[in-house]
């Protein structure tokens, strides 16, 4: 039996916060379908504005706003006593390049006084840890967020064979890209040169669809869902194997 490290009825091997914002519908449901026994989730929603996605501006405004409320949102966890804390919005992670990703997670665990998993950091150690350097990306953002991708990924040493940007027309509507969007852009992305697929942005219900595709791909399809709870279960000590997710949760 796994050992206890708190008197918490529910969570008492490891309380995960999770910040996410106010228009995410996707990672609440895909990270507590994912909790193993013992583990628990809270979150913190920050507001913002569910606002048309119609050009690269809009995008650049959108972050923005994110930038602007997300420290509220992780001062709003710390009183739960929680572990670890996930950021579950992927797309300002990537946007500063490796350093400015750096330098996020470091201001902000310095706040919250305990460790932080972000997108960003948890999809590089994802493609690390299954060996994979060739990329095929698929994400639900314009293009001037699709650059900040390619420049994180490169920086960290990976190739970029493909990149499929949905260009979703607003941050709820990232949750509403139907299955067959999904399996389109999987399939446009792979080609028997790329190790690897990774999805991006924590709105796009992709975490079991991708446990699917590995079957039919026979390679690894990573969502950032799956890599970035991965990754703060791990960071935890907590081993666990987790079906239905893909291998990532399985065997790494």
């Amino acid at each position: 039996m796994a050992e206890a490290r708190h008197e918490d009825r529910l969570g008492w091997r490891c309380k995960i916060g999770v910040v996410t914002p106010a228009t995410n519908t996707i990672v609440e449901p895909e990270f507590h379908m994912m909790a193993p026994h013992g583990v628990t989730n809270h979150t913190a929603r920050f507001l913002i504005p569910n606002m048309a996605l119609n050009s690269n501006e809009d995008f650049e405004q959108l972050v923005v706003e994110i930038k602007a409320t997300l420290d509220d949102a992780v001062d709003g966890l710390t009183p739960a006593g929680v572990d670890h804390i996930i950021i579950g919005i992927s797309a300002e992670s990537f946007w500063d390049g490796s350093g400015g990703a750096d330098i996020l997670q470091q201001r902000l665990e310095a706040k919250a006084g305990c460790a932080m998993t972000l997108g960003s950091a948890a999809a590089r150690t994802a493609l690390e840890a299954v060996g994979a350097k060739r990329l095929g990306v698929v994400t639900p953002y314009w293009p001037v967020a699709d650059e900040r991708v390619r420049h994180y990924f490169g920086e960290c040493g990976f190739d970029i064979v493909a990149l499929k940007g949905l260009k979703a027309n607003s941050p709820v509507n990232i949750a509403e890209q139907s299955e067959q969007t999904l399996r389109c852009a999987i399939e446009e992305v792979n080609s028997p040169d790329v190790d690897a697929i990774i999805q991006v942005g924590t709105n796009l219900g992709m975490a079991q669809l991708a446990g699917e595709a590995e079957r039919w791909l026979e390679k690894p399809v990573i969502a950032i869902n799956t890599a970035l709870y991965w990754h703060a279960l791990r960071q935890n000590g907590i081993n666990d194997k987790i079906p239905g997710w893909g291998r990532l949760l399985m065997d790494f």
